[in-house]
């Protein structure tokens, strides 16, 4: 909860008042269905949210990671530009048709990253799988992956509603890097409104609620840490707004570019908290190769977007 107050609440508003000219009035005028609809994908992926922690806590960073943000790229990706029509016009040019090559290279690594978890989980013993994820449980960890993928997209699907918002920012002479400010206000709102919701809940709850003001705890240090995590959790946020800005009407393969990226660091995490251990050398030259194409995939549509 700490770390969400920090990264859902404070920090959007803090990075938009230094760079958004007259935000209150864009929100205050903004059309209240924009503003309601991208608050809406904000709460629904924050159910996302919660349930990828799970995913996490079933299968681990690397295996979770591949399967939850897949369906959370492919969903991301392709289903904005299909709801407002715009996919017949990209398809029908080729830097569109490059860009979505390199969007269907990216599931293809996610596939075969998802393959590779899957041969280790049958390969690696049950004490193994233990070893490296304390509550491993392959069945419980797919059918929440599925579930938190699917919601997590909506994350870019909020970014689609609130374009609006992003046009309102520039007509006011906000730079193009900070447009999305006043958008990513209202989706992480959304979210916030979710797990702040559930985290008073488990408070209650579990009585931990106490926890806030225990002096038997480095409270300090662990306010420190929490709110530092939330800055450095909104600034991915706040770089991927500003690559989107860079990418014109091929701004929805951006999503796609994010998604590799965080399963290629969380798959090599995986490595340094030893989950990969014990696998077989044709599994790890699988990941490998995972990974090797999920770069490849960002080289592809980063082109397609120069033309």
């Amino acid at each position: 909860m700490v770390n969400g107050v920090f990264s859902w609440l404070l920090a959007p508003w803090i990075v938009a008042f230094i760079t958004v000219p007259d935000l209150l009035g864009i929100l205050s005028k903004s059309d209240f269905g924009t503003v309601s609809w991208t608050y809406f994908f904000g709460v629904l992926w924050g159910v996302g949210g919660l349930t990828f922690g799970l995913t996490m806590r079933y299968l681990g960073i690397g295996l979770g990671m591949s399967i939850a943000l897949g369906l959370t790229a492919v969903f991301g990706t392709l289903v904005p530009p299909i709801y407002d029509g715009s996919i017949d016009s990209i398809m029908n040019q080729f830097s569109g048709q490059v860009v979505i090559f390199g969007v269907v290279v990216s599931l293809i690594g996610i596939g075969i990253c998802a393959l590779a978890g899957a041969r280790k989980d049958a390969e690696l013993s049950e004490s193994q799988k233990v070893e490296g994820v304390k509550e491993f449980n392959l069945k419980k960890g797919i059918i929440v992956a599925l579930f938190a993928g699917v919601m997590s997209s909506c994350f870019a699907f909020g970014i689609q509603a609130g374009k609006p918002l992003a046009e309102a920012a520039s007509l006011t002479g906000t730079q193009a890097l900070w447009v999305n400010g006043p958008v990513f206000i209202m989706i992480l709102f959304g979210g916030a409104t979710t797990n702040l919701t559930w985290c008073l809940v488990l408070n209650i709850k579990n009585g931990t609620y106490r926890d806030y003001i225990n002096k038997d705890q480095p409270l300090l240090r662990n306010y420190l840490f929490s709110t530092l995590a939330g800055a450095i959790w909104y600034c991915q946020y706040m770089f991927y707004g500003m690559g989107t800005t860079q990418m014109d009407k091929h701004d929805f393969a951006s999503w796609s570019i994010h998604m590799a990226f965080i399963i290629i660091f969380s798959t090599l995490w995986g490595f340094v908290t030893r989950e990969w251990n014990g696998v077989g050398k044709k599994t790890l030259s699988i990941v490998v190769a995972g990974l090797f194409i999920l770069i490849l995939s960002t080289v592809i549509i980063g082109y397609g977007n120069s033309l």
